[in-house]
């Protein structure tokens, strides 16, 4: 037999099992699952601040009191991010949202889709291609009652090998009839790093 015409299709399968050892592998993890790769905002602090805020102003008596009749409306406001790291608060705020819809409790009203929803009535209005008597008129959209807002903020200390970050959310719910500020309540997390010795 022709060593070379041996030798070839060893070298493709030599270089195809390389190829297929150096691919990574990719699996699914559990999205609630403890995460604490670093001192900075993680997928777990997300998901501690969303359900401590929730439980904290669905159990709190007045608001009990409130919903044990009827649901009311709220505006939720996307969380201000006041610390020194770029974090997604919108995905906080939604969470928190989400959780207190799916409680059954509140209502909510969605500024961030107002401009496709005008679009949407003037084209029902307007175009002729809606029946008049179906067709949803402006004004007609019901008020929010109450406000619900969000500052998180950080605190960061280094010392020697170690660094020191405390974060606090803080969130507010304001009666928009009457101004008052019916619920408020803190989440604070610490986060501890100490860096390796290096030993040279």
């Amino acid at each position: 037999m022709n060593v070379n015409a041996l030798a070839a299709p060893l070298a493709a399968g030599a270089l195809l099992a390389l190829a297929t050892g150096c691919q990574s592998t990719v699996q699914y993890g559990d999205p609630t699952a403890v995460q604490s790769l670093s001192y900075t905002f993680s997928s777990t602090d997300l998901q501690m601040y969303a359900a401590s805020m929730v439980d904290s102003l669905l159990t709190f008596p007045p608001i009990v009191e409130e919903t044990k009749s009827r649901r009311p409306v709220i505006l939720v406001s996307t969380i201000k991010n006041k610390t020194t790291q770029h974090i997604d608060m919108e995905a906080l705020t939604d969470t928190v949202r989400t959780k207190l819809l799916r409680s059954g409790k509140f209502r909510f009203i969605d500024r961030t889709t107002d401009d496709a929803a005008i679009q949407e009535v003037r084209t029902q209005l307007e175009s002729g291609l809606v029946d008049p008597a179906t067709a949803v008129r402006f004004g007609q959209q019901i008020g929010a009652e109450y406000l619900l807002t969000g500052n998180f903020a950080q605190i960061t200390q280094e010392a020697g090998r170690t660094k020191d970050v405390y974060y606090k959310l803080t969130m507010n719910l304001k009666n928009l009839r009457t101004g008052i500020l019916e619920w408020s309540d803190e989440k604070e997390i610490r986060k501890i790093r100490e860096k390796p010795v290096v030993n040279w």
